[in-house]
């Protein structure tokens, strides 16, 4: 494919909308790795701190967690620190490469010549990335409840009821972001 202007509106040749676009897209990349960095220290801090038979509050022991519970978590907290890092890194790499163009011409300093479909491409990674990293942040999150709480499979309503608002309000969450990327590109 040809280069392109940032911009994905048609026959936009004026210096200010082409910078609008310009800093529209960077400042998409900053939120990206702003979010990404406050869940990556979460993620890092719970995998740091976890101590996880210290707490547990079930009220039956054939509702503890055992060790199987411990090890899948452990294992979303890491996957998760990686989706994390790997959607920051992308967002990171178009937001350099974005303002190394801008920087080589000094009459136009917001305007970015690259591939349109390659930007979309890295925003997509990047968001890919945040989304798949919110949804091993979940399941890392019901495994802590879990431990802390008693097994969802014990059927307590306090952990039902936990995990229900944690699913309900993040797959929402996550259903508008997603909404939200696609719907960006269809403008």
């Amino acid at each position: 494919m040809a280069d392109f202007d940032i911009e994905t509106s048609s026959n936009h040749n004026s210096n200010h909308s082409t910078a609008s676009t310009t800093s529209v897209h960077v400042s998409a990349l900053d939120g990206i790795v702003n979010a990404n960095s406050l869940f990556t220290v979460a993620v890092f801090v719970g995998i740091t701190f976890d101590q996880p038979r210290d707490l547990n509050l079930a009220d039956r022991t054939e509702c503890n967690a055992g060790r199987d519970v411990e090890r899948d978590l452990v294992v979303f907290e890491v996957i998760s620190f990686a989706f994390f890092l790997f959607s920051s890194l992308v967002a990171q790499g178009l937001k350099l490469t974005i303002n190394l163009l801008n920087s080589k011409e000094t009459d136009e300093v917001f305007k970015a010549n690259i591939n349109s479909d390659l930007l979309r491409l890295g925003v997509v990674g990047a968001a890919g990335g945040s989304i798949l990293g919110c949804v091993f942040l979940l399941l890392s999150m019901v495994e802590v409840i879990q431990l802390r709480l008693g097994l969802l499979s014990c059927g307590t309503s306090l952990v039902i009821h936990t995990v229900l608002a944690l699913v309900v309000l993040v797959s929402s969450a996550l259903s508008v972001y997603i909404f939200t990327v696609f719907y960006s590109f269809r403008k």
